[in-house]
């Protein structure tokens, strides 16, 4: 690697499933992105082997990974979107070379509308199937911590939410090969405190995604968090509550290298015509965060 302070990067994600991905990385890769995160939401609608080859191209000789693709759906369930969902981490398991990749990230899925213990027996079913099908080919599969609006009681997408549910899923699949796609964002919302976490639990992160929160203590005290009042907003990195210095001095300190893409798209201010100001404001704050312009000892 040319730069050692790029053992972490600092990257964002891209809409797998829009027209014309490449053409987006294109576009925005002269902001000074260093990695990049494919996803796709639920179905994957490309030609895997195109698509790597028309964003090997759009990337060029820039020094730019893709170390990581995103697979969001449902896959233990059975309706015919979330067999679409099963059918693509599949797929990116199988193409990740193609890409780079060696880490496929997502939800794990749940049965919908119970509670976490429920949803077990299928999670040990498929999951043990994909980590044997990703070990096979030297690749990771990290569980994104969004709640998306469940809870431990109930849900539709994910049971990888909380530091609880996590111990028993990766005791019901012991894979060395399934992690975590860790972010503070999603902890803060649950009003738990991200860097003791990071210590704990950083064996298993495989990816971070550039996500944060700013937490409205005052509505808190007043409404509680059931309230009417909204308590809490994802936010782009460097408009929110963590200290990222802290977050990427803890990870340095734990030896892990590795690439923070931003998840953008949730800020409620620097979204819509203000979402490239946003993002590229946290690829700048992340750098700093991460310690600024790499400086070759004497």
């Amino acid at each position: 690697m040319s730069n050692p302070a790029q053992s972490i990067r600092i990257g964002t994600m891209v809409r797998g499933n829009a027209p014309d991905p490449a053409a987006y990385v294109k576009n925005i890769l002269p902001h000074g992105f260093e990695s990049f995160e494919p996803f796709f939401w639920q179905v994957v609608n490309k030609d895997l082997p195109t698509l790597a080859s028309q964003l090997k191209d759009a990337i060029g000789d820039a020094d730019v990974t893709m170390s990581t693709l995103g697979m969001f759906g449902n896959p233990l369930e059975d309706t015919e979107i979330d067999r679409e969902t099963l059918k693509g981490w599949e797929a990116l398991i199988d193409n990740a070379h193609l890409f780079g990749a060696t880490t496929i990230a997502g939800f794990t899925g749940r049965v919908r509308g119970k509670r976490i213990e429920d949803s077990l027996p299928q999670f040990k079913k498929v999951w043990s199937e994909l980590s044997r099908r990703a070990a096979d080919k030297g690749v990771k599969l990290a569980f994104e911590n969004c709640a998306m609006d469940g809870n431990w009681a109930t849900g539709d997408w994910n049971i990888a939410h909380t530091p609880d549910a996590w111990e028993i899923i990766f005791n019901e699949v012991p894979a060395d090969n399934l992690g975590l796609e860790w972010e503070p964002c999603h902890q803060m919302v649950y009003l738990i405190d991200p860097l003791p976490q990071i210590r704990k639990w950083v064996p298993k992160i495989f990816h971070v995604h550039g996500k944060d929160a700013t937490i409205r203590w005052e509505v808190i005290r007043e409404h509680g968090i059931f309230g009417k009042e909204k308590f809490v907003f994802m936010r782009s990195p460097g408009f929110g509550d963590t200290n990222w210095t802290d977050v990427i001095s803890e990870l340095r300190l734990a030896g892990w290298s590795g690439s923070i893409d931003i998840e953008g798209w949730h800020d409620p201010v620097y979204r819509n015509d203000l979402e490239m100001t946003g993002q590229v404001h946290s690829l700048n704050y992340l750098k700093q965060s991460r310690g600024g312009d790499f400086v070759a000892n004497p």
